[in-house]
């Protein structure tokens, strides 16, 4: 019985790195560089994101796990709504106002994030 249980819960467990998206849905042929204000941001798992107002259209901006940002010196407080960055990543391919992003630069500071 024991048995069932540990091979359940370990089932269960990899159903998170399954639902974690590929890259292979981003264009990295298709390099963009997009500067605007934040609207909104997400510092969460397992991607944070900024929703950026850039050339009259609002684009989702993948950006990297939080605790990765937070090591490369990028904390939850730069990134506010009404601060002006600059986002260089790559279009989704099937969703036309989202990005996978490389780097981000706040403050005129730039961040890799991958």
């Amino acid at each position: 019985m024991n048995l069932r249980i540990a091979a359940a819960a370990l089932a269960f467990a990899a159903i998170p790195a399954l639902a974690h998206h590929g890259w292979s849905e981003y264009d990295s042929s298709q390099a963009l560089t997009l500067t605007g204000k934040i609207e909104l941001s997400g510092y969460e798992h397992p991607h944070g994101f900024v929703k950026l107002s850039s050339g009259g259209k609002t684009w989702t901006a993948v950006l990297a796990p939080p605790s990765r940002m937070e090591n490369r010196g990028l904390p939850r407080a730069e990134l506010v709504p009404g601060k002006t960055v600059t986002v260089v990543g790559y279009p989704n391919r099937n969703k036309p106002d989202e990005m996978r992003a490389e780097r981000i630069t706040v403050d005129g500071r730039t961040v890799e994030l991958r």
